[in-house]
């Protein structure tokens, strides 16, 4: 390792040393009950990180002979999952603390998950695409299986382990048959070898595979049937970063492999996207409408958002990557504020995850009420929130790729979704009257629940630049 190559890669680096400290730290240092500092410190080293990661600009760099790769495209969506995830702690702290669940490992398994994502968002080579990609699935295979005496949650994190299993075992079959064809693992070298013409079959089936193990870590159609049952086992803590961080890396990676490995080769994988996303977009937001569970619905509603994502990504442009990552910037946003909503339900100390429960909410809680019906009018892509701006970008992007049947499908899958988030508002507000919710809410979830509620509003204005930072991150991949 030369001194260039470590100045590049001195986030993820500083980020491990600091994930092994504080595990020695809670190891010797009286284990639980230090939970507190570690999860404090981690959400600190996050929001260094991401600050480092901000203020780097220039021109983009590689190292280990472009295995490595940091551009603007990188720095972009690092700096989105390193918030995510500094936000999820912060606000799951008190949820944690209440249940009994916030040991030491929590956050530290959290930091070296999203260790596992820089190195992902990063990766100019299939060996460091699969580093990147483990190192994060194994610390979400344990933290979804974080409550030990809890069978739901024990069966979430063995579903989520053996399906991501095969997922991992499609994508390393796809990655084998792609170096056999190209004879290198080099993102630019299999760009040479695949030339301006069709791909080989031999390829193209490997890109196939690799694409459908990717497509599992996004929960895109058909390969999402792990979504709903380890949202729901998993405590809404770990839901809550399953919902957002994780999405964010893995459709950073999807879009780094398809344009840096195989961009001259998009009319081959822009159908296979425009399947997934037509797909993901419809199940979604139909098997959504019968959910009583908040949980497994905002895991449906997962699904359909990743399935607008994918569009972007179809269209096989700047635009189109663009579109993604404000789309992405935008959902992770509503996501935070709604999953710090739903780890305040509570009822006599208990948690709740009916939807029934929301029932006359805006009598009790007026303010968390009006906060979340802004978010869920966001989700849903209701003007003038912030959230119809990211479905414009997605369907606009569609449109001048001549993917118009696409952004029709798009836009008549936004009309049915929207339904199931109405039916949440028409509970808080027009509801029967019952046992409501508890009042209380930890000062970090109320200001994070209020905070994105405020962004769905303020945002329309210029979407605080996030439109511009996404541009220049995607004429950095999109050449």
């Amino acid at each position: 390792m030369t001194a260039a190559d470590f100045s590049i890669l001195l986030p993820e680096v500083l980020l491990a040393l600091f994930s092994m400290t504080v595990l020695l730290l809670g190891v010797y240092g009286g284990q639980d009950r230090l939970a507190s500092l570690v999860n404090t410190l981690c959400v600190a080293a996050l929001l260094l990180a991401a600050l480092l990661i901000g203020m780097g600009e220039g021109a983009a760099r590689s190292a280990f002979g472009e295995m490595f790769l940091d551009d603007a495209f990188a720095r972009f969506a690092k700096v989105v999952l390193l918030l995510a995830a500094a936000a999820v702690l912060l606000m799951s702290r008190p949820y944690m603390e209440r249940r009994g669940l916030l040991r030491f490992e929590y956050p530290v398994l959290v930091v070296l998950a999203v260790v596992g994502m820089m190195v992902m968002v990063s990766a100019g080579d299939l060996m460091v695409l699969y580093m990147g990609l483990e190192l994060q699935s194994l610390a979400l295979y344990v933290v979804a299986s974080l409550r030990r005496d809890s069978l739901r949650s024990t069966e979430a994190g063995l579903k989520y382990f053996v399906l991501g299993a095969l997922s991992s075992g499609l994508l390393l079959f796809g990655a084998s048959l792609i170096y056999g064809f190209s004879g290198t693992t080099l993102f630019s070298g299999i760009l040479s070898a695949a030339g301006e013409e069709r791909l080989p079959p031999g390829l193209l089936i490997g890109l196939v595979l690799m694409m459908s193990g990717l497509a599992f870590k996004v929960s895109a159609v058909p390969f999402h049937m792990w979504t709903p049952d380890v949202y729901e086992g998993s405590p809404s803590a770990v839901t809550a970063f399953f919902a957002t961080a994780p999405k964010v890396a893995a459709m950073a990676l999807l879009a780094r492999l398809l344009f840096e490995a195989f961009g001259a080769a998009g009319a081959d994988w822009s159908q296979v996207l425009a399947l997934l996303s037509v797909a993901s977009m419809f199940v979604g937001a139909l098997a959504a409408i019968g959910q009583r569970d908040i949980k497994r619905l905002m895991a449906y509603s997962s699904i359909a958002h990743m399935g607008f994502a994918l569009m972007g990504l179809a269209a096989g442009s700047a635009l189109g990557v663009q579109a993604m990552l404000v789309y992405m910037a935008i959902y992770v946003t509503m996501n935070i504020g709604t999953f710090a909503f739903i780890l305040s339900m509570e009822r006599d100390g208990r948690a709740v995850s009916d939807i029934s429960s929301l029932h006359m909410l805006s009598r009790g809680a007026p303010l968390k009420a009006l906060a979340m019906l802004v978010l869920l009018f966001s989700l849903a892509g209701v003007p003038p929130l912030v959230g119809f701006f990211g479905k414009f970008y997605v369907l606009k992007a569609a449109l001048e790729a001549g993917l118009g049947w696409l952004a029709l499908a798009g836009v008549i899958a936004s009309v049915i979704g929207a339904f199931y988030y109405l039916r949440l508002v028409y509970f808080m507000y027009f509801g029967q009257e019952g046992e409501g919710l508890d009042r209380a809410m930890a000062p970090a979830q109320r200001a994070l629940l209020l905070g994105a509620a405020a962004a769905m509003l303020l945002g329309v204005i210029n979407l605080f630049g996030v439109d511009g930072a996404a541009a220049t991150a995607a004429l950095a991949l999109v050449e």
